[in-house]
């Protein structure tokens, strides 16, 4: 149970002392995950500092909780009580309490967006393999060499020629990342403050770009190796900015968090 601060002496009370333990854990287990993909001396001095912050941790609390003074300090003048009345909601009338978003867009806004913003970037990743390859084939191939040892092994002329496989494995996969995407674009979006373009068009696709940058190589080596970043990142916006447009254009509905578990399911209307 919560102790409640207790009082030691005149103008003082008794709080939980402060330490650092919980940083020191929390740094341990950082670096001994990040050792995983690192070295190996990375995880031990993570196990040595996780180590220590969980015996610190225990010592603050066992065999008994410590605590350290802490002044009390007094108002300079009294406070004299306000005349003004607040407003109260009785437990059970409707919005008493809200989770927010109280509107969100619905899972088909996500859907339409994510189609017509994978039909942009595709659009722009065709146009970069005419332009700098001479080949529409050249950008479909690359990205189905991630699920195809042929093709990530293949030549330029190989990658630049036609592929029933290739285009069946890149449809599967920029089609399956496009609905993703879009479904997350219709959900987070409510959540967020400002225009969607800002969010979806700009700041979306430069951090899915840089995290994708960290792991690419190992994804897909042979689109990491010769991947144009300008086009992509020009393609990753060109996808932000009209999934965010889609998304943002479409009509919010309430969500279901003040209605009842019978409503919810169904079985009763508002009405009733």
């Amino acid at each position: 149970m919560m102790e409640v601060p207790r009082e030691t002496g005149r103008g003082t009370v008794a709080v939980p002392a402060s330490t650092a333990a919980p940083m020191i854990m929390a740094v341990g287990v950082t670096l001994l995950l990040a050792g995983l993909v690192t070295n190996a001396i990375v995880s031990a001095t993570g196990a040595v500092l996780l180590f220590a912050g969980v015996v610190g941790w225990f010592r603050q609390v066992l065999p008994h909780e410590r605590h350290e003074p802490i002044a009390l300090e007094r108002p300079a003048a009294p406070v004299a009580p306000s005349s003004r009345r607040v407003a109260r909601l009785a437990a059970g009338e409707p919005r008493h309490r809200s989770r927010l978003p109280v509107e969100i867009y619905p899972y088909s806004a996500g859907v339409k967006g994510g189609i017509a913003g994978g039909v942009a970037m595709a659009a722009l990743a065709l146009l970069y393999g005419l332009l700098e390859h001479g080949s529409l084939w050249y950008p479909i191939n690359l990205l189905a060499a991630g699920a195809s040892p042929a093709l990530a092994n293949a030549d330029l002329a190989t990658l630049a020629a036609f592929s029933a496989k290739g285009l069946f494995l890149a449809l599967a996969i920029h089609g399956a990342l496009s609905l993703l995407v879009g479904l997350l674009y219709g959900v987070l979006l409510p959540m967020v403050r400002g225009h969607p373009a800002w969010w979806g068009g700009l700041v979306a696709p430069v951090l899915w770009t840089a995290l994708l940058a960290s792991v690419l190589g190992i994804l897909n080596p042979t689109l990491n190796a010769r991947i144009e970043w300008r086009w992509f990142i020009a393609s990753q916006v060109a996808f932000g900015l009209v999934a965010g447009f889609v998304v943002a254009r479409s009509e919010r509905i309430a969500t279901f968090q003040h209605a009842s578990l019978a409503q919810r399911a169904g079985l009763e209307t508002q009405d009733e």
